[in-house]
This record gives C-alpha cells, structure tokens and sequence, in this order.
C-alpha cells in the first residue's frame, strides 16, 4: 500500500503544470473473471516543456502514446503511475492497459451472487481508486468530463453518471453502452455499476420544471426484499427540502440509487448514481434504528450532490466539510420534512457519542486536520470529520440564525458551482449572511482538537432558592483551550398533577453564550432549585456534562420518567462519560441501563445503550465482578425481552442482546429452545437472520458446531448467509477454530473484504480469554507485512480488528509499546490504528480500576 501513495505537495505541483479537460474511457468486462481491458484518452493542458504523471494502478500496461508518440511501458510506468516527459502546451495522451477486478470493495469489485452464479460489479472511488479502472488524475481539484464506452454482456444492466443510453450489439450475446459526456466533476465522483441488477423507476420535477428520472436498483435474488416506495419517498422528501434550503435545483440529470454486495462503507455520492450497502435492503425484521439509520444515509447522500459534487473540495484536508455538512442536513432534512422528527435525538445518541470517543483518543486532531498524504485522508474517515463537524456547524447555526447560515450556503452555492473550494470561501459567505466575524470561531473550533466539559456550580438559601448558578468550563491538559458555545440550561422537575403526573417536565430554560472557565447565569438566580439541572439542554452544544449531586440522584431514581427522550439521551450520555472516563463505577452505569431501557421509546437510543453496556460489561466492569456481573445482566435482558410489547422494537433488540450476551447452561438452553421454537415470545419471529444470531451465540457458548452451521448455511445459501457464517465459524471456541481462522484471514487472505469482515468479528467472540493469548505476538509480527502488502480496506480491518483488546491488561500495552517503539515514524497512518486500539485497553484498565 505504501506505494500507492500521494502527497499534497505533489498534487499541489502537478495542479500547476497542467488542467486536464476530458477523459474518453473504453472498458470490456467480458474478457476475463479477473482482468478488463481498459483504455483511456485524455486530453489537457500544460506547461510546455514540463513533466509530469498520470495515475494508473495496472496489471499490464500494452502502450502510452503521448501527443502521437508511443512511449516505452517499461521506461514510463511502474503499475502505479505512467511518467509524463516534455510535456506540450496542449496535451492528448492514450493509455491502453489491464486492469484488475478487486474484491477489497476498492476500485472496479466483483461479485459472484451465490444464489444465481450472477457476476455483480459496481466502483467505489473515494479516495483514491477511480485509477484502479482508468488512468487519471487522481485529485479533486482536476475536475472534467468524462466519457465512457462499456462493452458487457448484453442482458446487463449499465449504470454511470450519465443516464444510461440504449446499448449497441456487439455480437456472441455482448452489447456496447456508449455514455453521454457527463457534467464536470471529480474522478473521485464518478461510477459505474454493471450487472444484471433488477430496478424499480420512477420520476420527480426538480424546482427548474426539469423532470429527473429516478431509479432504485439491487441484485436480483434480492429484489424482492426492495421496499422502493419508501426510497422513493425520503428521495422527494430530500429534493424538497435540499433544493429549498441551498436555492439551487439538482444538479445532474438523474437520481439513481443502487444497493449493491460487498460494500465498505454505508454510501458513496457519485453523482446521480449513489451506491449503498446492501445491508439497507432488509430481508428479516431489522429496528426501527436501523430502518432510520437508512433514512438518514439516504438524505446524507442527496445532499453531497451539491456539497461535494457540485462544489468540491479543492484537497482532502477539507474532507471534513464535506461530510460533516452533508451529515448536519440529513439530520436537519429528517427532523423538519420526514417523518424521523426525532432524529436530533438520534444524532446525540449516536453520532455525538461516537464524536467524543473520537475527540479523546491520542489520535484526536483539529476537525480542520492537516493532511500530507491520501494515506492521512484514509485514517481520517473518522468520528472527527464526520460527527464533530456536524455537530460543531449545529453549533454554528445555533450562534449565526438558521436563516443566517443557509442564506451564506446559498450564495456559496451560487458562487462556486462546479468548481473547487477551501474552507475560507464558505466561511466568507456566512460572515456576510450573519453579520458575525467568524475567524475567532474558527480557530477556536476547527483548528483545535479536544472537547470540553460542563459542570453546574450552584448555591442555595435555606429554602432552597438559587443564589448564585454558574457553568464551569474546562478542557484537558493536552487540549486546554477552552470555546465559546451556545447552549441552554434546562430545569427539570417531578410533575406531580396532570397528564404529566409522574414525568420529568422541563419547567425553565435559559439560552446564553458560554464562554471562558466560568459563565454565570443570573436568569436563574432568586427561582428553586429544580429537581435535576441539565446543561446543554437541547444539545446545542458540543461538550461533555455532569451533573451536580442532586440533579444525579434525580437521575438514578428517574431517568426512564423524563417526558422527551433528548434530555432523557443526554443524561444517559453523561452517565457513560463518567464510567468511560473511569470517574465512577462501571457497574452502577451496568444498573442504571437495566432499571431504565426497558421504558425507552427511541429506537436508537437502545442500540447505543445496548452497545455501551456490552462495552462495559466486557471491558470495564473489575475482573473479580465481570462473570457474575455479565450473567446478571444476561438474566436481565432475558427478562425485559419476555416482557416487551408482542413484536415489538424492543422485544427485537433485547432477544438480540441477550442472544449475545447468553453463557451460562440455563441462557444458552434459553437461546437454543428459542432457536428449535420450542420456546417462543409472542410476536417474535425467527427470521433467516435471527436464526444466525442465536446459531453464533451457541457456536461461542460451545453449544453447537461447524455442523451445525454448515447445516444452517444450506438452508440460507445466499451471500447473507455465508457471511453469517464465516462469523459463525471463527466463533469456534477450540485453538483449532481460531488458529483456522488465523490462518485463512491473516496468512492466506482468502475472501473478499465482506468475508473477512465477518470473519475477523467472529474470531473475537470468545468467553474465555485464553483462546486469544497465543495471537498476541502473532498479531505484533504480521502487521507491518498487512500494512505493506494489502490495500487500505483490508489491512485496517485485520489490524484494527484483530488487535488484542479483550486481553485487557499492561502486558497488552507493554506488547504494544514495544511495537510502536520498534516501528518509529516508518508509517504513521498504521502507527495511528494501533495507538488508538491501544487506548482502548488503557481506558478500560484505568475503568476497572474505578470499579473496584
């Protein structure tokens, strides 16, 4: 992977040698199960006399001919890049190579659909693989037009950024697509995406009178699972909002959206042709968390086709504008023009817990990130440049006006379309639409990293009227600058008549500027003291809470009795924090979750709390309390999943949990009665994916083995399936199971990415420990070799998945250290993934220690 880098400062050169214009790309996806012909044409300008390179990860470069002279293959291309000599004024450069089918879900991926023997391709080109299937330009500042001829079998289906035309035979059941120019943008942007995919069709008239064909695609042996309505309707839901908002009609000329194998990611934006997992196409009852987490990437996607497509960022080091923008107006669209109204709680639940774990890790960065290389950007799709961004622009909006903020985006849209951009040409637009000098703001904001924390500082008469109420504001040594926020105080109190007798009622607000150690709040001063004070109140802020002593105790004995969920959600969030944090015992978080999740209403809210007690109760509950702690809690899930509502979200989410969690003789009979239907909980269903989850919770409780799963896989013989179970196989509790798996995943590589995805969650699905002590230094020897032999994707996901963090102790850190010592500064982006999972063991030893 190394090799296959790029820096700034050459992108920075090579942008002032030369403009490209437009690209001619010739493809054949007959030829071969493993290689395509590829050949590209591309005209540009340049400094005549200069040098330069093109971007063309090949297997076999047949010939270069540059400006009607044929250049030597072996002198000028390395399999990466073709060197570029004597460069004139006005450039036509012709590459004809082959290039390489992948299936890391980089570049051009194939697929082989089990259920049919279907061969499925689709591109995922962000950051830096669109020169995985043609030669480019790999930068986003060398925006063109792009012109593609794809020669496939005839009864596929084509799809690109273009609409599709009607194809040409080519005799011997082939067929050729010739695809129209498309509009001007970046390489990064563009797709194709070939198969036999079924499709749904439908249409929209954009704000300009123009009607805009859309369509909703997906492997046939999946299609019938395709609910398109509901695609189609956030689709219109979006355009209506986006097109309102950004004063700016659709850009592009259609609006495909294809659900495709194998994918990394959620989604990726080519224009008007975003491709999605195929994990949103819900073949089994998934929650209700899931079916809005679909929602919300749907509408995140629509809106990169003006922030990204139309206006796109000059370099990477903007990376976080362009996804934390895109993830504040989905969350926005949801909330005021979809059904999701809720979805802000959704976003602090979800998106702002993973943004604090991001911000306080030793890998935390300014949100504005400085980036050198494509291999800084890679590490850099993070809970930084997605979730703090877009919860620091709800900050912004929240300071500026929401008025203020979209008329600035909308005269940036006006300004800037088609073209690149830097953050300063936003910022200016904003400045002029509010009024406010923002450079203060954004170097307090985007060019520091950390997150600070809010405390109440109260004082009280005799008869419990406040006297004196301040916010305290503080920051951590190695990120000591502390913000100015917009954020509101909340009182709460016991409604004790009415409709809401009973609840937890918000009964005073005050919204002000925090700014500095200590910001007082005299609009509260002379009123009681309320039953629970909550600081950032509506979650305008960025920054963690605590609550003082009597607002906790509240909190202990009331929190499922919050009327609204979002205050509900944030005093969650700030319970966590303090366990996380090892400030109190992780089991009193373990209590706090059981004695309320059973009352909580939002969806997504009970994923995170699930999740976040699985973290607690594996890692940070002391070891001396951890099994009988964990069997408690298994009991408990059992119990709320038997008393939830007949079908119900819940019911769904605790059986899940407690299936994961289940490891003692009676809950492993539990789950395995529940998978036979000899026990039975009305209104659940065992469903084809359900029915893998018990199977894997009794393959790691020893219950049952690769018989049992090769029994299971017959029946659900689909890539789903499959994928179950190889997380099922490596869940094989012998040395014989997670050697195998070792083995096949690390030495051998077999697999696509998706595979070795599944495979490398099972193998950390143990009860004893033990089993995974032997792969410690294993894992420290064969890194470095997976950093330098395999592609971004798969690396990361053997070197962050496979690192030893349920073996929570200093040898762990020590084994560590002494890596981390012995690679130096030799590849920072790996060095980066193995200390932030080394945090993860330094927390949760520092958590244990607080449970003691």
């Amino acid at each position: 992977m190394p090799g296959l880098n790029l820096t700034r400062a050459e992108a920075i050169e090579r942008t002032a040698t030369l403009t490209v214009k437009d690209y001619d790309v010739t493809l054949d996806l007959t030829q071969s199960a493993t290689t395509f012909p590829s050949t590209t044409t591309v005209r540009f300008s340049a400094k005549e006399g200069s040098s330069s390179f093109i971007d063309a990860v090949t297997e076999t470069v047949h010939k270069v001919t540059l400006n009607g002279v044929d250049l030597d293959p072996a002198e000028v291309s390395d399999g990466v890049r073709i060197q570029l000599p004597r460069l004139a004024a006005e450039n036509v450069l012709t590459v004809e190579a082959d290039a390489l089918f992948m299936n890391t879900g980089e570049g051009l991926h194939r697929f082989v659909d089990p259920v049919d023997n279907e061969v499925y391709l689709y591109t995922q080109f962000e950051v830096p693989d669109s020169r995985r299937m043609f030669a480019v330009f790999e930068q986003p500042d060398q925006k063109a037009q792009f012109t593609f001829h794809i020669t496939a079998p005839a009864h596929w289906d084509v799809i690109s950024n273009s609409p599709t035309p009607v194809p040409e035979s080519a005799g011997e059941g082939k067929a050729v697509w010739h695809f129209a120019p498309t509009l001007k943008m970046s390489s990064y942007i563009t797709a194709l995406i070939a198969g036999p995919y079924k499709s749904v069709r439908s249409e929209l008239t954009s704000s300009d009178g123009r009607v805009i064909p859309l369509g909703v695609f997906a492997r046939k042996s999946l299609m019938e699972f395709l609910d398109a309505d509901a695609v189609f309707e956030l689709t219109r839901q979006g355009f209506e909002f986006f097109e309102k908002q950004f004063g700016t009609p659709y850009p592009f000329p259609k609006y495909d959206q294809l659900f495709v194998p194998e994918f990394n990611a959620g989604a990726m934006e080519n224009a008007g042709a975003v491709t999605f997992l195929e994990s949103y196409v819900f073949r089994s009852k998934v929650t209700d968390a899931m079916v809005e987490r679909r929602a919300i990437t749907i509408l995140h996607e629509l809106a990169h086709m003006w922030f990204g497509d139309l206006v796109t960022m000059r370099w990477w080091n903007d990376l976080w504008l362009n996804e934390s923008f895109a993830e504040f107006m989905s969350t926005l669209a949801a909330a005021e023009n979809t059904r999701y109204v809720d979805s802000w709680t959704t976003f602090s639940s979800l998106e702002k817990s993973w943004a604090y774990r991001q911000d306080q890790l030793p890998s935390t960065h300014p949100i504005k990130a400085e980036i050198k290389d494509l291999e800084d950007v890679l590490v850099n799709f993070d809970g930084i440049t997605y979730a703090k961004g877009a919860s620091v622009l709800r900050q912004l909006v929240a300071w500026v006006g929401q008025e203020q903020f979209m008329a600035g985006v909308r005269a940036y849209f006006g300004k800037h379309a088609w073209s690149n951009t830097e953050l300063p040409d936003l910022m200016v637009e904003l400045e002029a639409a509010s009024g406010r000098d923002l450079s203060a703001w954004t170097e307090k904001w985007l060019e520091t990293a950390g997150v600070n924390t809010f405390k109440p500082a109260i004082e009280v008469d005799d008869d419990g009227a406040i006297t004196s109420f301040a916010i305290l504001q503080s920051a951590v040594a190695g990120h000591p600058v502390l913000r100015p926020h917009r954020a509101a105080v909340g009182f709460y109190n016991l409604a004790t008549a009415g409709e809401d007798a009973g609840k937890l009622v918000r009964t005073q607000r005050v919204e002000l500027d925090v700014d500095g150690a200590s910001t007082a709040v005299p609009q509260v001063v002379g009123l009681q003291r309320p039953d629970l004070v909550l600081l950032n109140d509506d979650d305008l802020a960025y920054a963690k809470i605590r609550l003082d002593d009597v607002s906790l105790a509240t909190a202990k004995a009331h929190l499922k009795d919050f009327k609204a969920s979002l205050p509900r959600t944030l005093v969650s969030a700030s319970a966590w924090d303090a366990a996380r944090d090892g400030e109190t015992p992780a089991r009193e978080y373990v209590q706090l979750v059981l004695a309320n999740i059973g009352h909580e209403t939002d969806s997504t809210v009970i994923t995170v709390l699930l999740r976040q007690l699985a973290t607690a109760l594996h890692f940070y509950v002391a070891p001396d309390h951890q099994r009988e702690t964990a069997l408690d809690a298994a009991d408990a899930l059992w119990e709320l999943a038997r008393g939830a509502a007949a079908g119900s979200d819940a019911q769904l989410q605790f059986v899940k949990a407690f299936a994961l969690h289940a490891q003692s003789d009676v809950q492993l009979d539990n789950v395995q009665e529940l998978l036979k239907g000899t026990e039975t909980l009305d209104g659940l269903a065992i469903d084809t994916d359900l029915r893998w989850e018990l199977l894997t919770s009794l393959v790691a409780g020893a219950r049952a083995a690769q018989g049992n799963i090769d029994a299971e896989l017959e029946r659900d013989n689909t890539q789903n399936g499959q994928l179950a179970a190889a997380t099922a196989h490596a869940a094989i509790p012998t040395p014989e199971g997670k050697a195998g798996t070792w083995e096949a995943v690390v030495v051998r590589g077999e697999g696509a990415n998706a595979v070795q995805r599944a495979a490398v969650t099972g193998f950390g699905r143990v009860w004893d420990t033990a089993l995974l002590e032997p792969y410690v230094a294993k894992y420290f020897a064969a890194i470095r070799g997976v950093w330098a032999e395999k592609s971004y994707e798969t690396a990361s996901t053997i070197i962050t998945g496979l690192y030893p963090s349920q073996l929570v102790a200093q040898s762990t850190v020590d084994a560590t250290d002494a890596f981390l010592a012995e690679l130096g500064s030799e590849a920072p982006a790996l060095r980066r993934l193995v200390v932030e999972s080394r945090d993860g063991v330094v927390r949760a030893l520092k958590a244990q220690a607080a449970d003691q």
